[in-house]
């Protein structure tokens, strides 16, 4: 059973910048496809980012593409997410998400994950 632990999050200003980590135990890691998600309480899910096992192939919403950077190591056990030149509307909480198996479609879609982490809280203020 992999178990994902969020942290990372916290307050910042517009325009600032943070880096949310994500640590898998459990399992092995490697195999694994790993995701960002993110909700407000109320708001519909979004799908922020993926990253394949190699972390050689990488999915962006249109609302993040080119301001956050998804990462992997491996060896670490980890993945990363940098969030950048962040905006009031970012304020979320931020979902670690993963699974093991064949990927058919790129991005995989939400019911692709089987595990999800806790969350950590984004707030992002004006």
């Amino acid at each position: 059973q992999v178990q994902l632990v969020e942290s990372g999050g916290g307050l910042v200003q517009a325009g600032g910048s943070l880096r949310l980590s994500c640590a898998a135990s459990g399992g092995d890691f490697n195999g694994y496809t790993m995701g960002w998600f993110r909700q407000a309480p109320g708001n519909e899910r979004e799908y922020v980012a993926a990253i394949n096992w190699s972390g050689g192939r990488t999915f962006y919403a249109d609302s993040v593409k080119g301001r956050f950077t998804i990462s992997r190591v491996n060896a670490l056990n980890t993945i990363y997410l940098q969030l950048n030149s962040l905006k009031p509307e970012d304020t979320d909480v931020y979902y670690c998400v993963g699974f093991r198996g064949i990927v058919i479609t790129w991005p995989p879609s939400q019911r692709a994950y089987n595990y999800w982490g806790q969350g950590t809280q984004v707030t992002v203020s004006s």
